[in-house]
């Protein structure tokens, strides 16, 4: 579910309907719906032409995952398993960070960035073709928040 949310926000960001993505997949409208609502799994081979089509890095469908969405598959492994896994890649960040020390968002931000209002808001603030406009608009809201 949570990858299908990251196909949905990246593919609505990009202004491209359900329609458009499926034919560069070679897929139908419906088949990316199932994938964006989570009720069919994605598969790695899939995941990498989502990727492209979509101008992403493949990370970019698991930045912010909760750690419990990141484990629940593994969760009937023996701790030893586990473990090692987790070396064999270097380990994992501590829970609430990412590489570099970031906090991950809490999924209410995520459900946020994912909302047609800030869509269509981001999108209209890279508009602004002057960066000094840009800045005094986003000068402006900032100052309008804390009120």
């Amino acid at each position: 579910m949570y990858v299908g949310s990251r196909i949905r926000l990246r593919r609505t960001l990009l202004g491209m309907s359900q329609e458009r993505l499926g034919t560069a997949l070679g897929l139908t409208f419906q088949q990316v719906q199932k994938y964006e609502r989570g009720a069919n799994r994605v598969g790695a081979s899939r995941l990498y032409d989502l990727a492209r089509v979509l101008d992403v890095p493949i990370a970019f469908f698991f930045d912010g995952m909760p750690d419990e969405a990141a484990i629940a598959p593994v969760a009937s492994m023996p701790a030893e398993s586990f473990a090692e896994a987790r070396g064999a890649f270097g380990g994992v960040p501590a829970p609430g960070q990412v590489e570099g020390g970031d906090e991950r968002f809490a999924s209410s931000e995520l459900a946020l960035l994912s909302r047609r209002e800030t869509i269509d808001l981001v999108r209209s603030y890279y508009r602004i073709s002057d960066p000094a406009v840009r800045r005094r608009v986003l000068d402006l809201v900032r100052s309008m928040a804390t009120v």
